[in-house]
Parts: structure tokens; sequence; C-alpha cells
């Protein structure tokens, strides 16, 4: 441990989607806002080693870090909040715990012992949650442990923390519990019991919970906070109330008022000041008064569950409020799109987007969309995949290319406008050989990306197989589908737009990784804007 490095701890009891990972990045925000170098990491107990194979179904999207790390979609709301860019560091699942494990025995390192939990598994969890203390960057380190106590797979980090609030001293080491406190209708009370055997369950582990997080939907009163302390084991003023907001962003404010921080930084040690928060007040400000409205299409094969497309949802939510403008976004399942509806589906919005995915399904429905965008000139905005579709549907409709598509959807396709990229040929494996993390693009002069981004030389992450087929290059660009962001190194096209068209951009990368609340991503933003002017346009047409 670092001699200056203070730790908390953040776990969850009685339900799963409490919301730890908004509660662990709101009190960053406040300790941040008050001073203190602070970084949160997500220890995930599932044993897949990243979340880069899991279906987003299962787990909702894959963030991905500029070191190329596919994680969790906590490290989202962690960077969206403090603004600091996450690494491998920041998460952890069991298995590459065990992994790690695994090859240290294979490697003999453990000199013929017997390899168990304990001390093998939750030693090397120890060693993972003090990577980032040790580097000396930070003064407080926030560790959120997914799922909730009494979980069989939750165990080893309970048990780690356990031994390292014992090790580090309890002014260098606290745990912030959140649990649920139910209100049952047919009584019209709250329940304190599901909270009451929640701290209960991380007790019997050997962990003594520091500070009460209490979800609910209705105020907690007196009576209940000191009954609560009482019962588990806490001072009454480190029973914090956190009740339903309605937006993420309230939450740090929320917390603020609540007094989260300093119940926190005293259990520490340390000294409270007053966090400056003007720009983040200024933000909510923004969002939550907006001068005019907007509706934006999402057309991906995941609609039915937000978290799949949590930071462009997220992202529209920052350019919205850059804008002042509210973006109401529609989820368009594109497998269910075809050419006898796009006009019933899409002719509404003022803007398209066209989401990241992998595989065939919903594929052709995508295709249609950005034929409709193209050609009605509404704004484009084509992520990934959605930036692939424009390409092939440009091929397909433009220049007379029958039977253009990828080679991910079509092995033996006529034209493979998109193809599988040189280096990806050889690999067998799937998990984490993507093309990942941040890489350079250059910036055509005069594009819409070169405005919208001031600059010609950009760095943007990545998580894709398959790429934009240079072969085609020439006759795409005569026929006015250009090429306006390439890789120095490999010539990859990272960027295409259309010039006769008032917004139309694909992008190769996922610029939604790169929004947050103080630096909403310029794409977005314009993309917004260019939306809004879009929305008037047709306004004051259908008016006259």
């Amino acid at each position: 441990m670092s001699d200056n490095t203070k730790y908390v701890f953040v776990t969850g009891g009685v339900t799963s989607s409490l919301g730890k990972g908004i509660i662990a990045a709101s009190l960053a925000k406040l300790l941040q806002a008050q001073g203190y170098k602070t970084t949160i990491q997500k220890l995930d107990p599932y044993i897949n080693v990243d979340p880069g194979t899991l279906n987003p179904y299962e787990h909702g999207e894959c963030y991905v870090t500029d070191d190329g790390a596919e994680t969790d979609l906590d490290l989202g709301h962690y960077e969206r909040f403090l603004n600091v860019p996450t690494s491998q560091a920041n998460n952890v699942t069991t298995g590459r715990i065990y992994q790690s494990v695994i090859e240290k025995e294979r490697r003999g390192e453990f000199l013929g012992k017997t390899v168990q939990v304990i001390p093998h598994i939750t030693d090397e969890i120890k060693n993972r949650i003090q990577i980032l203390g040790n580097s000396g960057d930070y003064d407080i380190v926030i560790t959120e442990i997914g799922g909730t106590v009494g979980d069989i797979e939750s165990l080893p980090y309970i048990e780690a923390v356990r031994q390292l609030k014992w090790e580090f001293g309890e002014q260098n080491a606290i745990v912030v519990h959140l649990t649920l406190i139910p209100y049952l209708s047919a009584a019209g009370e709250l329940k304190t019991k599901p909270t009451q055997h929640s701290v209960k369950t991380l007790m019997e582990s050997g962990v003594q919970a520091d500070v009460l997080v209490c979800r609910t939907e209705h105020e907690l009163s007196d009576k209940i906070k000191v009954k609560l302390a009482r019962f588990c084991n806490v001072q009454k003023e480190a029973v914090i109330q956190s009740i339903d907001a309605s937006t993420i962003y309230d939450v740090p404010i929320l917390m603020l008022e609540e007094g989260l921080d300093s119940v926190v930084l005293g259990k520490l040690g340390l000294t409270s000041r007053t966090p400056d928060l003007e720009s983040w007040n200024e933000f909510i400000s923004r969002l939550k008064n907006p001068k005019n409205e907007i509706t934006i299409g999402l057309i991906g094969k995941y609609v039915e569950l937000q978290d799949s497309y949590k930071s462009i949802l997220e992202s529209f939510i920052h350019a919205g409020a850059a804008n002042e403008v509210k973006v109401n976004v529609e989820a368009i399942h594109s497998e269910y799109l075809n050419k006898e509806n796009i006009k019933l589906k899409l002719s509404h919005l003022d803007g398209v987007l066209v989401a990241p995915g992998f595989g065939e399904r919903g594929t052709e429905g995508k295709i249609e969309a950005v034929k409709y965008v193209r050609e009605q000139k509404i704004p484009f905005l084509g992520i990934c995949l959605g930036m692939q579709m424009a390409v092939i549907e440009f091929a397909r409709n433009i220049l007379r290319l029958k039977g253009a598509n990828s080679t991910e959807m079509e092995s033996n396709v006529p034209y493979p406008e998109i193809d599988l990229m040189e280096q990806q040929k050889s690999v067998t494996h799937k998990g984490g050989t993507m093309r990942l993390g941040s890489w350079s693009c250059t910036l055509k002069e005069g594009s819409i990306a070169e405005k919208v981004y001031g600059k010609t030389k950009i760095t943007e992450r990545h998580r894709h197989r398959y790429e934009y087929n240079n072969a085609f290059k020439d006759q795409i660009e005569a026929a006015g589908m250009i090429a306006t962001g390439l890789n120095p190194e490999t010539g990859l096209v990272e960027i295409i737009e259309i010039e006769d068209h008032p917004w139309f951009v694909g992008v190769q990368y996922h610029p939604e990784y790169k929004s947050t609340v103080s630096s909403p991503h310029p794409l977005f933003v314009d993309f917004v804007r260019a939306a809004f002017e879009y929305s008037k346009l047709k306004n004051s047409v259908s008016m006259a």
C-alpha cells in the first residue's frame, strides 16, 4: 500500500442494479471536486476473462479504454463523471484472477504448494486492488465490487476486502454498502429488514459496513435512519438516503446534500472542503432547461435493452445539453425495417444514428435506413458497423454493384466492400483479439470531421475486426463518398462523408466512448446541431 493512498470499497446488497457504479462515480466526483486525486475500479465476479465475448443482452455494452481493455460498462460512468481515462487496471474479473493464478502455478511460482482460494486467489485480488494505489497517482481509490453480498462468486472479493481493511487500518480503508429500502404499498411503509439482513450477511464474512447508502423511492424519516444505525452498527449520519433521481447526473448533488463525501472523508481522516461543482451545475441547468427539442432514431439490433447502447445514449445527453436541446432518442429495431415500412418508421425523425454491432442479423434493415436518410438528406451518423453499412448501401445503390456486402455477412460476396482486416485472418481466439483501443487518424482539410474537431490529427477508440476495403476506394470516392479520415500508418479508412448531403458521417471508431460531462464529444455535439437545423428547416417547410 502506498503510504498516502486511502481505499473505499463499495458493496451492494438485497438486489442487483441498485446503481453501485453511479454511487461510486458520484462519490468520486465529489472527492475530485474537493481536490483529491481519485480513481475508481470495478471487480466483476464472473468467470469470463473480460466482457468482450459477452452478448449485450447478457451484460450491456462492452466499454473500451484507451489501452484496449474490453471492460464493464460502469467504467464508462467513471470516465463520464470524472473526465479521467481508465485503463486495464480499472477492471478485474474472476476469470482474469484465476487465469493469472493458474499461469503462476504452471510456472512453478508456488513452489509445489497446494493452490487454494485463500491465500492464493485472495492475494491476487488484493494485489490487483492495490495496483492503482501503488502507482502514487491517487489520494483515494474507490473499488466497486460487482454482484451482491451473499453471492457465492463474490465471496473471495469480500474476503479480500476483510483482509485489506485489517491490514490497512480503520482510517485507510472503509466500506460503503449500498442497499434497498423497499416500499410496501399494501402496508404503506418503508421496510428496513432487507437492509438489516444484507448488513448481517456482510458481517458474517467479517466485514462491517462503515457507511450505508439506502436506495429508496420515498424520503427516509429520522426514525428509520436511527433504526438502521442501531441495527446495522453505523452512525446515524452515516445512513445516507439515495432517493430515485430524474437523471443520474443529479446523484452527485443529492449525495452532497446527504453529506456522503464529508462522512467518507471524516472516516478516512481527511479534511472535507467545499467542492467546486460550478461546471457540473451549469451542465445540469442546460440539461434540465432545454430551449428546443429533437428526435433522433437509434437503429440497432439490441434496442430492447438500453444498456446495450449506454455510451451512445449518454453522449446524446451531453451533446443535447451543449446545444441546449432535449434529444429524444427513439429506439428502432433494425431487424424489422424493410422497404415497405421505412418511410413510416423514419420520416418524422430529425436525425438517424445507425449503431455498432456484430453479425448478420438486422443488417439489411440498417442498409434500408441508410438509403432512406441519404436520399431524404436527413442528418446521419454511422458508428463502426453503421459506417460499414453506409459503404455497402452506397456501393449497391449508387455504384450499382449488385450483391455488395461485408465478408462478415457473406464469405463469398462478389463485391467485398468490407473485409476482414489482414492481421485478423490468422486469429482463432475471439477474446481480446480485435483491433482495440486508441488509434490515430488524419483528417482531410475542409471535411465535416476536420471542422468538427478543429484539427487534422485525432485519436479515437476502436473495437472491430472488419474494415473498409481499399480496393474499392477510388471507385467509391469518384461517386461522391469521400474518405475524410485515414489511419496514417495503415491507410485504413476511419471516416466517410457524402459530399452532396448536409450531414452524412460514418466513423469506424467509437466516439461515444470518449464523451464526458465536461467534454461532450464534438461529433455528437455537431450531429445534434445538424439535426436541430434540419428540424427547423422541416418545420418551416411544413408551416409554409
